[in-house]
């Protein structure tokens, strides 16, 4: 072949043809004659060139098509002989390199297997056809048989995300526990910020879910919490506004339903704020919409740092109009208290604050994503799992015994209403059960409620507030008061708050008067175990609340101030209290305080008069602190010890002498009866004789 794809070896005939051929078109159309002109090799010279760039445009046209028509045939090739070899002919004679039958017999429940496997990974499988194939599957911890769950797990997992809504939450949040949760967390996660991503505006439904969930299995939600802040994280880098933007707003409704604490959403406004765009000022202002009501409740201090800073892009920055706009738009929502953007509606708050689990994920520390709970896993113990799952979805929504027990008594209920089960009605059967949470669960989310709410307080004012619509239940003003008390402890500075909080909460219940009287006894008897830091910061919120009257001050019976019975952690805790009361009150006050006769017998340890010993050392104690007007009663009484000592040895002797005199007359008057009545005895036997 030459280059234009003709052949160069021709047979006589066929050259003789074509020379008669040219030549009748010679006579046909005679060519005109060339005229002879100075630059005629030029354009020779430019008609060869243009005829070879012609040609080699021609020859690789050629060449292209040859090698796409030889690919083509190489493929048709290879699917014909795929289909061959998986689909062999049923009749017809055996090639002569085959296996014997009882070969191809054994190899045929091989490619069966794989062919399952193959269609529960790859193809849509109807539910029918699949639970066929299940049930054929004998030995049900075999890899085949858990990759079809696991492909039914996700069908259905996806399925269920994708229905719900604010009308069916309930039911839905009850189907999705009746899937295995554990082994499928990272589907559902997957699942969820796929779905509030495709549907932004059902963002809140998805928050509810998820708290529900969240409220009896943690791992789910700290898992989606995740990867929301590492996704945003990614998007934010990569300048990508809407994932972005999607990202931050399931955030905002996840710290709305308490999964998420707060600070999260005041990192990643600090962050979009900090070089502001018209981007990051408009999914700054989007995630202020949604998650501003929350943050004034819980936090003010940071809604209002986070205004001022929206404030001053307003004077500064250059941005578009449109954002200038939407930042006044802003302040005129925070104005009105965001009365068109509620933090939950009522359909989706479902789950009570002292249930759920707040996860405390920062920005710049979110931890792994955990992306291999995506993929499929062959489990060694698939079987024994299923079995915990189902144990913990019967603990959770409840089995189908429980519900038709649950049916049955309320039957029993019914009838005995009308008149014949009055003792199933009143709950007094033989199998009720009396259940109490030993493991402090309850106590240890009331602590951390209580100490958001104090975090989150910006006076003592609004802080008791809270707390008192809290509603705190009989028998829980200890862990309250306790945790007033350690958040003044681990404070790097004395805070007046945390005084002014424990004032506020002694005058408005009486049982947190008690309290802090019973934590006042504890802490110095534990005193040494404090650091100085902390036990400065205990003795001046005591001395505040001594000062206010807000405790009593019979609390001080607890110390006996002598060389025996302190140490130096417990001196220097009394001696921080008394220079903080002598401060508050003035040392005539304080010194009138403790010569009150009704509280004397309670400072009996605390001003010692029952050895000079000790009185000589309280008041060298009290001196050194700067306190000696306190203790002149002390001074009058160690000068007069010495009188007084004598005084007392020559009472005690005289009545020891007069003890022995009465004991002796008591002797003689004894005898004197024993002889009478001798005496009397002798003549009555004389008188019988």
């Amino acid at each position: 072949m030459d280059g234009r794809g003709r052949s160069r070896s021709r047979s006589p005939e066929a050259r003789d043809d074509r020379k008669s051929r040219r030549s009748r078109s010679r006579e046909r159309y005679p060519r005109r004659p060339r005229s002879r002109s100075r630059d005629s090799p030029s354009r020779s010279r430019r008609r060869r060139r243009s005829r070879s760039r012609s040609e080699d445009r021609k020859r690789r046209r050629h060449n292209r098509s040859r090698s796409r028509s030889a690919e083509r045939s190489h493929r048709r090739r290879r699917d014909r002989s795929r289909s061959r070899s998986r689909d062999p002919p049923a009749r017809g004679p055996r090639p002569r390199d085959d296996k014997p039958a009882e070969a191809s017999a054994a190899d045929k429940p091989s490619d069966e297997k794989s062919k399952k496997i193959g269609m529960g990974v790859g193809a849509y499988i109807p539910p029918a056809k699949l639970k066929m194939m299940q049930d054929r599957i004998e030995d049900k911890g075999s890899e085949q048989y858990q990759r079809l769950t696991w492909e039914a797990l996700k069908k259905s997992i996806n399925g269920l995300i994708n229905k719900v809504n604010v009308a069916n939450i309930a039911q839905i949040a009850r189907e999705v526990f009746a899937e295995n949760l554990v082994r499928g967390r990272g589907l559902l996660a997957r699942a969820l910020m796929k779905a509030q991503a495709a549907s932004p505006s059902f963002t809140h439904v998805y928050a509810a879910l998820l708290a529900i969930i969240n409220s009896k299995l943690p791992q789910v939600g700290e898992l989606v919490l995740r990867r929301l802040v590492l996704q945003f994280r990614r998007s934010f880098r990569r300048n990508d506004k809407t994932l972005c933007l999607s990202s931050a707003r399931f955030v905002a409704h996840l710290v709305n339903q308490n999964v998420a604490h707060e600070i999260i959403v005041l990192e990643v406004l600090t962050l979009l704020l900090e070089r502001a765009t018209n981007d990051s000022v408009e999914v700054a202002i989007a995630l202020l919409k949604e998650v501003g009501a929350k943050l004034t409740d819980v936090c003010p201090r940071g809604m209002h740092g986070i205004f001022e800073r929206l404030r001053a892009i307003l004077n500064e920055a250059d941005l578009e109009k449109r954002v200038q706009y939407m930042i006044e738009v802003m302040f005129a929502v925070r104005k009105d208290k965001f009365k068109d953007h509620p933090d939950v509606i009522g359909e989706l708050n479902l789950v009570e604050e002292e249930d759920q689990t707040t996860h405390m994920i920062e920005l710049e520390d979110a931890g792994d994503q955990e992306t291999l709970l995506d993929v499929f896993k062959a489990d060694p113990d698939y079987l024994q799992n299923e079995e915990r799952y189902k144990a913990i979805k019967d603990e959770i929504v409840g089995s189908s015994d429980d519900e038709d027990s649950d049916d049955d008594d309320d039957s029993s209920d019914n009838e005995g209403e009308d008149g014949e089960g009055g003792a199933a009605a009143s709950g007094e059967g033989p199998g009720k059960l009396d259940i109490h949470d030993m493991t402090d669960t309850n106590v240890v989310a009331f602590r951390r409620t209580i100490y958001l709410t104090i975090q989150s307080s910006l006076t003592f004012e609004e802080c008791a507030h809270k707390l008192m619509k809290l509603e705190v239940k009989p028998g829980m003003e200890m862990p309250l008061c306790t945790m007033v008390l350690e958040c003044c402890a681990i404070s790097r500075t004395y805070e007046k708050f945390y005084g002014q909080l424990a004032e506020r909460l002694c005058m408005l219940k009486k049982e947190f008067q008690g309290s802090f009287a019973q934590l006042f006894k504890e802490q110095y008897e534990v005193i040494h175990r404090l650091e100085t830091k902390k036990l400065r910061n205990v003795a001046r919120m005591f001395s505040w609340t001594l000062y206010k009257d807000a405790c009593p001050w019979n609390i001080l019976e607890c110390i006996h101030l002598n060389e025996d019975e302190t140490t130096s952690s417990s001196r220097i805790f009394v001696k921080i209290l008394f220079q903080e009361l002598a401060e508050y009150m003035g040392l005539p006050k304080l010194n009138k305080r403790l010569k009150d006769p009704f509280l004397a017998p309670y400072f009996e340890g605390l001003m010692p008069r029952d050895n000079p010993k000790y009185t000589r050392f309280c008041i060298n104690f009290f001196t050194s602190i700067g306190c000696g007007g306190l203790t002149d009663d002390l001074r009058e009484h160690l000068k007069n010890a010495p009188k007084e000592i004598m005084a007392r040895r020559m009472q005690a002797a005289a009545e020891a002498a007069r003890q022995d005199s009465s004991s002796e007359s008591s002797s003689d008057s004894s005898d004197d009866e024993t002889s009478s009545s001798g005496s009397d005895s002798s003549s009555s036997d004389s008188d019988s004789d």
